[in-house]
């Protein structure tokens, strides 16, 4: 484990706020806050699969009623997107 630093919390605006020492700053714009158990974990973003396989991970689990759809059901026509 790295260094350790005590850390007050304090409120901006209806949030709960800390600020990052110095010697714990990250890099980049960024970052992915979870929370496990009592802790919370703070993780750079980055755009990965590793990141997709977590996050899926964390999705509900689809019940019977939503896997009993029609492959044959037809929908709306695609539609061409500017990306």
């Amino acid at each position: 484990m790295g260094a350790e630093h005590h850390v007050k919390f304090f409120r901006n605006g209806g949030k709960q706020a800390v600020v990052i020492p110095a010697e714990l700053e990250m890099t980049g714009e960024e970052a992915v806050m979870r929370k496990e158990g009592d802790r919370i974990i703070l993780e750079p973003a980055r755009p990965n699969e590793e990141n997709l396989i977590r996050w899926l991970q964390a999705q509900p689990r689809l019940s019977d009623e939503d896997l009993n759809f029609d492959f044959d059901e037809k929908g709306p026509p695609p539609r061409d997107v500017d990306l």
